[in-house]
This record gives C-alpha cells, structure tokens and sequence, in this order.
C-alpha cells in the first residue's frame, strides 16, 4: 500500500536515517520501537508529508488517505467540543448545507414544470444519495460513540474547547481523525493523555480497524495488544520483525546471540585460512592450494556484526532523608473547584517507606490529591505532612513547564545549589545529555528528551517523599524500564499517578482506587487488586461509577446472576430488540415511498400529469426529514443492544 524506499536524513550533522526501506501493507499493525531520539517521531512526520527527505521516497497511492496524530499539536479554541470534532465530516456537512438551500429555494417557487426546476430536484436527488452513501445520516450517532469512548460526558459536547486541557483538547484531535476512517492512521503516543478506560476501549478499536495503523507508544501491554509487527530503528537503520513487542525483545536477543556466533565461527574460518596462506605462499608444491584459498576468501561474504544502541540513562535516587513513621495524614479532606466537588471527606494514611498509587478514570481527583499533598492546592478537612518530609514532585506536564530559552546545561545549572553543582554534567551524562547535547535549547528538545531532563532535576536535592503525576509520558520503554527499577532502590516513601499497568506491576504495594469523590484503599500489587475485583483489566473497574445496576449485575460472572435477574436482563434485551425491528420496519415503508417519488421526478412526463403543488414536494421533504430521524432512532437502539450484550 505505502512503500518506503532507501530514505536518508541527517539531522544537526548526525545521521538519523540511512538507506531506510521498507512496505506497509493494508491491514498491518505497526508499532515502531527504540530509543527516545532514534527517529521514530520523523519517520511518521515523513510519510504524513510533514516533513522532506534528503534522499530517497515515499510511494503512497493516489486514493490512499492518512490520519497523523502528532505528539504536540495547537488547537484553535472558537467552537464547541461537538462542533469540533463533527467537523471532520466536511464533505458531509457541506452537502447538508447544499440539501437545505435547494430545500428553501424550492419552497419559494411554483414553476413546477420548467426545466430548471426540474434540473432543480434532480440536484436535489443527486446529493441526497450522495448524502446516504457517505453515511451522511450516521454521522450525528458516530460523534456521540467515538467521544464517548474517549471519555467525554454529553455534558462535555456543548463545552468550549477552550476549558479543556491540552491532554483533553488531544482526545479531539484523536476524535477527528478515527472519524474521517484514514487508510492508514500513524499515532505518535495516542495513550500518553489517555486514561485506562480509555486506553482498553482504544485498543479495542485499533485492534477491529479496517484500514492499517502504525503507531509509537511506550506502553508494552497497549503495543502487545495492538501490533502485530514491530519496526525497529536502531542507529540509522530499520530491523523488521513480524510480532508485537514483547516477542520482538526476544526474537532481537535471540538474533543478535545467532549473530556473534556466526560471526565468531567466520572469523576463526578466516584467521585459519589467512595463516595458510602465509605459511605455504611460497612453497611451489602448496601453489594450487594456496590459489584456491585465496580465491575462497575473496568470493566470501563477510558477516557483518549489527552495531548494538547501547546508549542508556542510568540513575539512582540520592539517599532519603529521615522522615517520621507517618508521611501523609488526610482526615476528611475534601476539594471542590467553584461549584464542581471533586474530592469528598477523603481519609487515608500513608506510612515511611510505602510505595503506593493512585488509579482511576480521569477527573477522579488523582492530581488534584497528588497537589494537595504537595501543597499547591488549598482544601478543606485535615491535611497532615510528617515530620522532616521532604517532598520532590513530577507534574503531569513537567516536561512543558521547562523553559524553551535555557539551554539544557542552563535548565540543570539554575536550580543546583552548593555542592552538587560540582556533578552537574555527571547528571546530565546519566541521562544521556553529554557533549554538544548540554549546549542545546529546550526548545528542540524531543518529547522523551524533555522528560528525562526533568527527571534529572529530581536529583539535585535529597527528599524522602517522591509524588510523581504520570511520569513515564515519553520515556521510551528502556528509559521506563531504567526508572522503574531507580524507583523500585528509593529508600523513600512513593506515591505515584499512572495508567501504566506494565509499570506499576511490582512496584507498588498498595493501590488507592479514585471513584465517585472518593478514596479507597487496597493493599496489594496492581495486578493482584485486578484479580481482587474479578476483572481482567481497570477498564471494568473504572465503568462502575456510571454503570447502572442491571449492567453491572451482567458484566459480573455469569452463573452468579440469580434466576430474577437473568429473567429481567432478558426482559430488557428483548424490548430493544422489538423496537429495533419496529424501526427497521419504518425505515422500509419509507424507503419505498420516497423510492416512488423519486421515480416520478426522474420522468417528466408522470411528473406533469401530477397536479404538483407545493403539498406534493413538502410531503417529499417530510418523509426525507422522518427517515433520517429513524435513522438515528435505529442506531441508538443498536448502540444501545450492543452495549447491553
């Protein structure tokens, strides 16, 4: 479908891309893996037509359509949520427009039998089976299914743009383009802003999409469940493998093991051979054979050893300060934002040496504690921080706070005082800033180099209470990997926000569980609170806030439901299966009758033996405007059957 052939690009005197080839066929899965600043990011910019190559070209067929996501983008804030996202259906929207205007022209005038009221009504006709197979009458019910499953509330649509952060502002964005159904979808980090529900009904869709998707993400349970394929790009150059991550990091070492060992055997071959040859050079009765080795080794193909990305962060936490027994203390601590409650008579204790986390569905108050605690955010009820705590913080959006003027050295520099100052480019070399690296401006900083460099603000002074508000937003897995494991040495107190479930296994002992305003404890791993609430993912756990009492009783195992409740369930089912078919009934009736008056436009002749009037064509426009409202009707009592089953 899009074939990339032997593309090259340097970037600031270094060789991103050399000679990179390779085909992206119609349903593929791709997730592209390595480090953060390997290329993945200008990959999908070029064959998005973001940006030029140096060398080289991407193939894409003419009626082939692409959906980029970015990893930043600015969003103009002058219309509603609703308004923004349906504006993807701009060819749908325009004909609407169209359909209206002859509608009001045509109610305006009675020359019925001339033939520019004819040519009229058959524009008319004509955009109107534009209309339906565009799906122009499902557009208004797809709108609704694909904010929904983003995370928006109803009340959501009808709110400026503007009042959303930019993580939600993404989500539209994100909206916009699944609407438009691209042949192919390249999404650079489509779950950074996500929450898990979001997440899991993301990779649902993905998963069932009819076109093919490539996409970046630092998520190793999201690309195992997406991809199918991984393209690896390692120092200039691109290793195809047909399988999702987890098996591509095996099949990688087992390569690379098969590699050095064939590489070793050849060498010894060659070294043996070589030493013949010098030994019997010169001996007339060795001539032959000499000649034939020499030839042997000419004709050789050498194997050449695959250079190995090696270039990791590497880091630990300084030592923690003493802190008392108890670190944070809330009694009734609530938080309200004007008239909106997010928190409601909170109560929870976390001990010295904990590591714990916050879960739950966006706009459940995670941050909102997490900055409380820190004391960013005023409140009401008790807030108690322990003795000597000493509190080190990683916002959300760390990574855009830091200054786009200062130089990476000058971002470090600024904040070191007294003796760490001294180890200033050690820190940075940790988190691979060396060299001309230190020199460079924040402001070309990629999304990964941005958040390590935050992070390595983190280690300019000791603390003993690390809060850290999804800090592996960026990082590419290895960086995560290596954080994870610095986290995991802390010998202090953590509270960490996170949608990663690959990240959180292992490394917290308790999970604090946001829903409905409040807090509830669990002490255990983050996979052992799934199995504690009988789900297989926190995408169950997070739906139970809005879930009414049927469908929950539905969603839990099946041979629990009493007798009552499987009788009533059905009950249900089955009322919406009556309505759907009495739908589907309507909409043939009116099929047919607008079918026979379409014939009739379609021959003049049958048409002026009508005594056409202006009841003949309102009767017309009447049974339109009632088939796309069954239209509606019907798709929401789908919607609404299959969510139930």
């Amino acid at each position: 479908m899009i074939s990339i052939n032997q593309l090259t690009v340097h970037f600031g005197g270094f060789e991103l891309f050399n000679n990179v080839s390779f085909l992206i066929n119609q349903r593929d899965r791709i997730g592209l893996a390595g480090r953060n600043g390997a290329g993945k990011t200008t990959l999908l910019k070029i064959i998005a037509g973001e940006q030029k190559t140096e060398k080289g070209q991407v193939s894409i067929p003419n009626d082939i359509t692409i959906g980029y996501l970015p990893q930043q983008m600015i969003i103009e804030d002058k219309r509603t949520v609703y308004e923004e996202t349906i504006s993807s259906f701009s060819e749908i929207l325009q004909i609407e427009k169209d359909i209206k205007d002859i509608n009001n022209e045509i109610s305006n005038r009675i020359d019925y039998e001339s033939e520019s009221y004819i040519k009229l009504f058959n524009k008319l006709n004509e955009k109107n089976e534009r209309f339906q197979i565009i799906g122009g009458a499902n557009i208004h019910a797809s709108v609704e299914k694909i904010l929904a499953g983003l995370g928006f509330l109803k009340s959501d649509f009808s709110r400026q743009t503007s009042e959303f952060s930019g993580g939600w502002r993404m989500r539209i964005e994100l909206a916009k383009i699944l609407l438009k159904k691209p042949n192919i979808l390249l999404l650079d980090e489509p779950t950074n802003h996500l929450d898990i529900e979001s997440i899991q009904w993301l990779e649902e869709l993905l998963k069932d999409y009819k076109g093919a998707v490539m996409l970046v993400a630092h998520d190793r349970k999201f690309l195992d469940t997406v991809t199918a394929r991984t393209i690896e790009i390692s120092l200039g150059k691109t290793f195809d493998y047909k399988v999702p991550y987890s098996k591509f990091v095996e099949l990688r070492k087992e390569r690379r093991q098969q590699q050095l060992s064939a590489y070793r055997n050849q060498q010894k071959m060659i070294d043996e051979t070589e030493k013949f040859i010098k030994r019997f050079r010169y001996k007339a009765t060795k001539a032959v054979q000499v000649q034939s080795k020499i030839k042997q080794l000419a004709k050789l193909e050498r194997i050449e050893i695959e250079e190995e990305d090696t270039l990791t962060m590497h880091f630990k936490f300084p030592p923690a300060p003493h802190s008392g027994t108890i670190v944070v203390e809330t009694m009734d601590l609530s938080k309200s934002y004007d008239e909106l409650l997010v928190l409601k008579n909170v109560n929870l204790i976390i001990e010295k040496g904990e590591k714990v986390c916050f879960v739950g569905k966006n706009g459940e108050g995670k941050t909102t504690l997490s900055k409380v605690i820190i004391g960013e955010l005023q409140h009401e009820g008790v807030l108690k921080i322990g003795h000597n705590v000493k509190i080190g913080y990683y916002a959300q959006n760390q990574a855009e706070l830091l200054d786009d003027n200062k130089t990476v050295l000058q971002t470090i520099d600024d904040e070191a005082v007294g003796e760490i100052r001294t180890k200033v480019r050690d820190i940075l070399g940790s988190f691979l800033f060396s060299g001309d690296d230190v020199d460079k401006k924040v402001s070309v900083l990629s999304g990964g180099e941005r958040s390590r460099l935050s992070l390595a603000l983190m280690l300019l002074k000791p603390v003993n209470l690390l809060v850290l508000d999804e800090p592996t937003n960026h990082l590419d897995i290895r960086s995560k990997d290596i954080l994870k494991q610095a986290l995991l040495k802390f010998n202090g107190t953590l509270i960490i926000v996170s949608h990663d479930r690959d990240f959180l296994n292992g490394l917290t002992d308790k999970v604090y569980e946001f829903t409905n305003k409040n807090v509830k404890e669990n002490i255990c791993s983050i996979y052992d609170f799934i199995k504690k609430k009988k789900i297989s993912s926190l995408i169950e756990l997070e739906r139970k806030g809005k879930t009414n009492k049927l469908l929950k009783s539905k969603q839990s195992t099946e041979n629990k439901l009493s007798y009552l409740e499987k009788k009533e369930f059905d009950k249900v089912l089955r009322k919406i299966s009556n309505k759907i078919s009495k739908s589907e009934k309507e909409i043939t009736r009116l099929e047919k009758e607008i079918s026979e008056i379409d014939e009739l436009l379609s021959n003049p002749e049958k048409l002026n033996k009508l005594q056409a009037d202006n009841v003949f064509y309102s009767k017309y426009e009447n049974l339109k405007k009632e088939l796309n409202e069954e239209m509606k009707n019907w798709e929401k009592l789908n919607l609404e059957y299959e969510n139930l089953q």
